[in-house]
């Protein structure tokens, strides 16, 4: 499968098929093996502070969220429902009125039950960020295994590629 072929999967799984994410506009920006990329656009009705144009706490919040269990979801050899055990944000500073928001997720260890990740919320540069975040996910919980957490053959390819 191809790079926009991916993307494509991903968005339809991690942002169109969760209403919640559906909602916030989530956009799928970047996804390989352990890492997965997203972008939230401002719009005024995402607003936490309307005399300051701030986006609320929230949909960074969910945003980080979602794109901390896609990098999990790359790290899957076989399908299996996941769910976040923890996550921890740390907020640096407030997003900028009129400008999107990136967040970059790691997966950067899995074990039989437990997966970790690190992101960052930024406008551009990673190294300037709004937001840092931790989050620990529980693998193989209860129920059946989700659309957006059956990655299949297809989609996991080689180690270069999703």
């Amino acid at each position: 499968m191809d790079d926009a072929g991916q993307l494509e999967l991903f968005q339809q799984w991690f942002s169109d098929s969760i209403p919640h994410n559906k909602a916030l506009g989530l956009k799928v920006v970047a996804v390989r093996k352990g890492f997965a990329s997203m972008r939230l656009e401002w719009r005024e009705e995402l607003v936490g502070d309307p005399e300051t144009g701030v986006l609320a706490g929230g949909p960074l919040t969910a945003m980080l969220d979602s794109c901390c269990g896609m990098s999990v979801a790359t790290m899957l050899k076989e399908p299996k429902p996941f769910a976040t055990l923890d996550l921890r944000i740390d907020y640096a500073r407030p997003a900028t009125p009129g400008k999107a928001v990136i967040a970059e997720a790691e997966c950067y260890r899995i074990t039989r039950s437990v997966a970790f990740t690190r992101a960052f919320a930024h406008h551009g540069d990673a190294k300037d960020p709004i937001a840092a975040a931790a989050g620990t996910f529980m693998l193989g919980t209860k129920g059946e295994v989700t659309r957006a957490q059956s990655i299949g053959e297809e989609a996991i390819g080689s180690e270069t590629k999703i």
